[in-house]
């Protein structure tokens, strides 16, 4: 990297951990341009499960990689990369500063990493694993996982259906191990012209975040949450394969709208999942040395965050 590389804050955190309102509160400040890190927000049609920042708060400064493709396409960290590159040196040119907010912590590990060389999705070949998988269960799938990648199904859940899924689809297309692939060396530019930095929203007290997600959930479903899963059911063409309908709460829904649970499974089962999500979302922070910590459990946090963005950022 560049010596001459221009700081560029990224701030980090779990759901709930309070990056909107510092992200606006420092925009509020400053000519920023904010780039979404969150592979949830990037669809459109899906605005309260996502917690998507509403049509006030993304007045208050421009935002970007937001409702951005529909919920039946996907997009890819190879896309994010790209896209994030690119923007940050368009808002630069623009002499605004940009701060990339979000919670996807792969987004920003592709950003500040470089890519491995994995191969694309394949329509075809999900089709036959999710067939598979319906006649005999993710379970075994994971087992067949086991046999040719040990080490990536060691680390997964039996029915951890979507990394199980691209686990085998990255074995059947390269005939490597997606273990073996993740640790070759990563394709990076070698001079990048920019230094990503972290602050990272982090809570020195996991069950205040905890009744923060049940809070927000049960908001979610005040504000019609389970109509808006409905609506997507309507249009025909979204199933539960699809990544934009695996993303935290639109699977719970979706399932309840199918009658498989009941409405207070539903909530205790979107409650659990998205502090699940929290849990992975730490432990992605916790092997990042480099980040400045912001406590987002203090009275204090957003103005905390604020003075970290704004000496990372150099303004």
């Amino acid at each position: 990297m560049s010596a001459s590389a221009l700081p560029v804050a990224c701030l980090l955190g779990p759901t709930a951990s309070g990056k909107t309102a510092a992200a606006l509160a420092f925009a509020a400040l400053h000519p920023v341009e904010i780039v979404s890190v969150d592979s949830a927000l990037v669809y459109r049609e899906m605005d309260i499960g996502t917690a998507k920042p509403n049509a006030e708060e993304r007045a208050a400064a421009p935002h970007h990689l937001i409702d951005i493709i529909d919920p039946a396409e996907t997009y890819s960290a190879a896309q994010f990369r790209a896209d994030a590159l690119r923007l940050v040196g368009e808002i630069v040119a623009r002499g605004n500063v940009p701060l990339l907010v979000g919670g996807t912590m792969l987004y920003y590990k592709a950003l500040t990493q470089g890519l491995n060389d994995l191969p694309t999705a394949d329509a075809d070949v999900r089709a036959a694993l999710d067939a598979d998988a319906a006649r005999d269960g993710w379970p075994a799938l994971h087992a067949r996982l086991a046999a040719v990648d040990p080490q990536t199904a060691a680390r997964l859940a039996p029915n951890d259906s979507q990394r199980i899924q691209r686990a085998l689809e990255i074995f059947m297309l390269s005939g490597q191990p997606m273990s073996a692939l993740l640790a070759a060396p990563r394709v990076q530019d070698a001079d990048a012209p920019y230094r990503f930095v972290p602050v990272a929203l982090e809570p020195s007290d996991r069950a205040v975040l905890h009744a923060r997600i049940a809070a927000r959930f049960d908001a979610m479903l005040a504000h019609g949450f389970i109509d808006e899963v409905r609506a997507l059911r309507a249009r025909g063409d979204l199933d539960l394969s699809m990544p934009s309908m695996r993303c935290v709460g639109y699977r719970q829904a979706w399932d309840y709208l199918d009658g498989a649970t009941g409405y207070d499974e539903m909530r205790d089962k979107g409650v659990f999942a998205t502090r699940q999500l929290c849990k992975r979302q730490l432990t992605w922070l916790r092997a990042m040395p480099e980040r400045v910590v912001v406590e987002c459990c203090a009275g204090d946090a957003t103005e905390r965050a604020v003075a970290a963005i704004r000496k990372t950022s150099k303004v």
